[in-house]
């Protein structure tokens, strides 16, 4: 297709910028027509990043959306649109194609409130981008739970079902029917969205209903059934969830694709785990995840013509394989890969992509400076450090399934057989935080295990639920935890005894000790042979007689100083410093003779700047199923959520307050997490569960902004519908006019999208009727059985005044509320009697209401 079109202007300061597809054309939509996406249209969504925290490389996302019903013109158009911008935007942009109904959770976390699918086409899409329109009458179904997305669907009963939400959107008046089975955080999403439609497309002017027992909402169940006819049968059951779980994420292959002669060659590379030396730098990658979402990797040295092949080469692989025509696409390249890209491999080396990217700028080292954690929570997070570990402890083990105190004169001394409990106070800005550990030792029992996460529950009541619990694997101890040891963190092989004691030390051992400080040192006992030596390191060799402190070769200073400090928990025995190459014949004796050992140096770590990400917790069939929010603020976290955030180095689970029955699955989820995810990450990899409001720094440091007393505001779902619903005098007229007309019984509704009956029109185009009920039956008006001409006028949507004014109850016409006399008159007869119209009188006060009525004898 030949565009000839200039491209639009991209305003680097937005952060994000929608342009509608037409007649070859990009035309921009207005900010608050975002989110709003019409079912014959395609839809061009770019995204700048705005905060430095928003994405690790700078790099921009560029998608093309797909709506169901849209044309081969218009996405032969959105596609061409996309990959010229994306020539225009550099390699700095990761290209993504999104079908409707299926987009990732990129795309879906620009859009908090939620994503609304929409009848129509490019008419109707400006339409609403031009202004706010009352002449509305459409049934949506919400789905979601992190990701929530609204379809027009069938005006019909046969439309709902028990697991979901629908959204009666009736101009003035707005519907909200939640299904039986639907959760409280599935109804506080829609009601956001269904706040969201109110403000931004009626200027917050339309009434809110919520319908959550039928029972107790009959009035609303009234109107319902004058538009959507009276329902015959049941609910259709729960549709079920179509989410992909995190097993079926875990099965990735890598393919590399290349053209010889006039044929496209696909071949097969490897599967998980994958490494990042397959990808070369003059070559085109695709990436499989389970058939759930196609990467195309374009190196930086791959032709023009490779990389405006990338999107229909990905294309044509789904066809060849089978997979819906929806699976997502994701074009990314070398240099500026998305985190979501980088974790599917086993390592991602930052120094290998600066050595193909030199311009690159290198990350400065992080040093420990402790006075900061507390005011700058984002190096906390870096440091994996919430002081520095000078606060009080107390000490438990599991003996006998039973926890038990260890004297204080053994902290620090842990034993492989044994279970730990370890509670650490400190104040941070003048509260106490409490923080308990639970370290498992390699050789500790099930039983143990089950003891100890017994006796963390039972300190967690005690403490009123205020504990972060970190679950810590022997050899994998975060800073934190070594920290608060000062460095003499030793563990030993065996149980411990009686108060906690290490096993004796009478036969030769040997003690592998690591670190430079007292954040990142531990020392723990290997075989003692030598071929357990590396010259990297420093080792204790104790025997009956002499202690050995053996010095290797690539061993430096600091970790020489750490060593004698690790040295003064091995009280007695004499003590020589014996250096790599220099040992005496006794030595070798203890570990039962010369053997070969590793004699490579260590390689210095450093600290990188990881993109963490966070994901929403559901399960589904007992699986985990994880939907990610990118882009993420303290908003994103709901009190009924259960949230894991990934930093590479922990995990994080977040419990919200009111997140139920879930909260003690959350450690199981963060290791299913784990072991199911395709990079094969270190089970020992640390878990920590924080609950809502007792966040610590750790934590809140991979945040952009965190307000510690967000949740002082924070509403319940029974606050949010309280606040939401407003006055209410569009209900109140609404169900009046229902009552009032005493329609006919209602043919059953027997086919979807066919509506059985009446249908309410609120329209701000009839002045004579702002809102009145248009009695058809399949488009004929119906047989009234009034007769009367108070019957004809009330069809016509009025009274006359003498008929109402002044009129005692038993005067009154039939069908007539006498405590709302005043809404059975003509528009021009309120006006002219009252002075103001229907909407402004039904606005004010009601006390306000009640004088006016008194006065003018409608009382």
């Amino acid at each position: 297709m030949n565009i000839n079109q200039d491209l639009p202007a991209i305003d680097s300061h937005r952060a994000l910028q929608i342009w509608i597809t037409e007649n070859l054309k990009m035309l921009p939509l207005p900010e608050r027509a975002h989110g709003n996406f019409f079912e014959e249209c395609c839809y061009v969504v770019l995204h700048v990043p705005q905060s430095p925290k928003d994405t690790q490389g700078g790099s921009s996302d560029l998608h093309y959306w797909i709506g169901k019903d849209a044309s081969a013109e218009a996405r032969e158009a959105a596609v061409s649109f996309v990959q010229r911008l994306q020539e225009d935007l550099g390699d700095q942009t990761v290209l993504h194609r999104e079908s409707q109904g299926h987009e990732s959770d990129c795309f879906h976390s620009y859009f908090h409130s939620g994503v609304i699918y929409r009848k129509g086409g490019r008419d109707s899409a400006l339409k609403l981008a031009e202004t706010n329109m009352y002449n509305v009458q459409r049934l949506l179904h919400i789905r979601g739970r992190k990701h929530v997305s609204a379809t027009e669907v069938a005006l019909s009963w046969n439309s709902f079902n028990k697991g979901d939400i629908f959204l009666l959107d009736l101009g003035k008046v707005m519907i909200q029917w939640n299904g039986p089975k639907a959760s409280i955080s599935e109804k506080a999403r829609a009601l956001t969205l269904t706040c969201s439609l109110r403000d931004r497309e009626r200027g917050g002017r339309a009434q809110i209903a919520v319908v959550d027992s039928e029972n107790e909402a009959t009035n609303l169940l009234r109107i319902m059934e004058a538009v959507l006819g009276c329902r015959s049968g049941s609910l259709y059951p729960s549709v079920p969830s179509n989410s992909v779980s995190q097993l079926q994420k875990a099965n990735v292959r890598l393919y590399h694709v290349c053209e010889k002669g006039t044929d496209l060659v696909v071949q097969e590379l490897a599967t998980h785990p994958l490494t990042q030396d397959l990808l070369q730098e003059d070559g085109c990658y695709l990436l499989d995840q389970g058939g759930f979402k196609i990467y195309m990797w374009q190196g930086r040295k791959s032709s023009p013509q490779e990389k405006k092949a990338a999107l229909s080469r990905a294309v044509g692989f789904i066809q060849a394989k089978g997979y819906p025509n929806y699976t997502n696409v994701e074009v990314v390249n070398d240099g500026a890969e998305s985190t979501a890209f980088q974790q599917l491999f086993w390592s991602w080396s930052k120094e290998l992509d600066r050595k193909k990217h030199p311009e690159k700028s290198k990350l400065v080292q992080v040093n420990l400076e402790v006075g900061k954690l507390h005011t700058q929570p984002e190096l906390a997070a870096q440091l994996r450090m919430v002081d520095d570990g000078s606060g009080k402890v107390e000490v438990w083990y599991i003996q006998d399934l039973q926890r038990q105190p260890v004297d204080p004169k053994h902290y620090g001394q842990l034993c492989s057989g044994n279970c730990y409990l370890v509670l650490y106070t400190y104040q941070k800005l003048g509260c106490v935080q409490y923080l308990l550990y639970l370290w498992q030792g390699h050789q500790s029992t099930v039983e143990d295990t089950k003891a100890l996460n017994c006796s963390a529950e039972e300190l967690g009541l005690m403490h009123q639920g205020a504990l972060v619990q970190g679950h810590v694997t022997m050899g994998s101890e975060p800073p934190h935890f070594l920290a608060i040891f000062q460095g003499r963190l030793v563990v030993f092989q065996g149980n411990a005894g009686n108060k906690g004691e290490r096993p004796p030390v009478s036969d030769t051992r040997l003690f592998h000790v690591q670190g430079t400080e007292i954040h990142n040192t531990r020392t723990m006992e290997v075989p003692a042979r030598a071929s357990s030596l590396t010259s990297s390191d420093v080792f204790f060799l104790i025997t009956s007689h002499v202690c050995f402190l053996w010095f290797g070769k690539g061993c430096h200073g600091d970790q020489r100083e750490m060593a004698r400090t690790v040295v003064t928990v091995f009280p007695g025995n004499n003590k020589e410093t014996v250096l790599e190459g220099q040992e005496p014949l006794y030595f070798w004796e203890a570990l039962g003779g010369r053997a070969p050992y590793p004699s490579n140096k260590r390689l210095p770590e450093e600290v990188w700047s990881i993109q963490p990400r966070l994901f929403e917790c559901s399960s589904h069939a007992g699986c985990l199923v994880l939907t990610e929010v990118l882009f993420f603020g303290q908003e994103d976290l709901d009190k009924y959520d259960i949230m894991l955030l990934d930093t590479c180095q922990e995990i994080f689970l977040w419990l919200g307050e009111a997140a139920g029955e879930w909260k003690k699955e959350a450690v199981a989820w963060g290791r299913e997490y784990l072991r199911t995810h395709p990079a094969e990450r270190s089970l020992a990899t640390p878990i920590f569960v924080v609950k809502q409001g007792h966040e610590p720094a750790t934590f809140t440091g991979w945040f952009v902004t965190w307000d510690p007393y967000k949740w002082m505001n924070s509403q319940s779902y029974e606050e949010m519908v309280g606040s939401s619903l407003g006055p209410g005098s569009a209900i109140s007229e609404m169900t009046a006019e229902v009552h009032n007309f005493q329609l006919t019984p209602r043919l059953s509704d027997n086919k979807a999208g066919h509506p059985a009956l009446q249908a309410f029109k609120g329209s701000q185009d009839s002045p004579e009727n702002e809102l009145g009920l248009d009695l058809r039956v399949d488009g004929a008006n119906p047989s009234m059985n009034h007769t009367s001409s108070c019957s004809d006028s009330m069809v016509n949507g009025s009274l006359p005044r003498e008929r109402l004014m002044h009129q005692a109850l038993e005067d009154l016409p039939p069908g007539v509320d006498p405590a709302r006399k005043e809404f059975y008159l003509s528009d021009s007869d309120f006006q002219d009697i009252f002075g103001k119209s229907k909407e402004e009188f039904y606005s004010m006060a009601k006390w306000k209401q009640q004088q006016e009525k008194k006065k003018l004898g409608f009382f």
